[in-house]
């Protein structure tokens, strides 16, 4: 089942956010199962809103492909607090498509 799954994490900033982009490559190479992946800052950090086929899928891209960077290479220390929601519609505008 599709899960909706966000979280706020205050120690990523901007600039973390787009090396862990460059070294991960998940908008040229997609990761299985992800169906919409939203970032955004605010006051109290960074914010992500995605779209995953499943918690599992999740869970095996922040293992195998986020934390090896996150973690091993830039020493990351703090985790976020991911929640996951049974996802119950979704619905995309016509025209809508691709990474910005």
């Amino acid at each position: 089942m599709a899960v909706v799954m966000t979280f706020v994490w205050p120690e990523i900033t901007p600039e973390l956010y787009k090396e862990v982009r460059e070294k991960v490559r998940w908008e040229e190479d997609s990761p299985d199962g992800c169906v919409l992946h939203v970032a955004w800052f605010a006051d109290d950090g960074f914010h992500v809103l995605d779209i995953w086929e499943s918690e599992e899928h999740f869970g095996r891209f922040i293992a195998g492909r986020i934390e090896p960077v996150l973690k091993g290479e830039l020493g990351v220390e703090s985790d976020p607090q991911p929640e996951f929601f049974p996802l119950h519609r979704r619905f995309v505008a016509p025209g809508v498509s691709g990474a910005a």
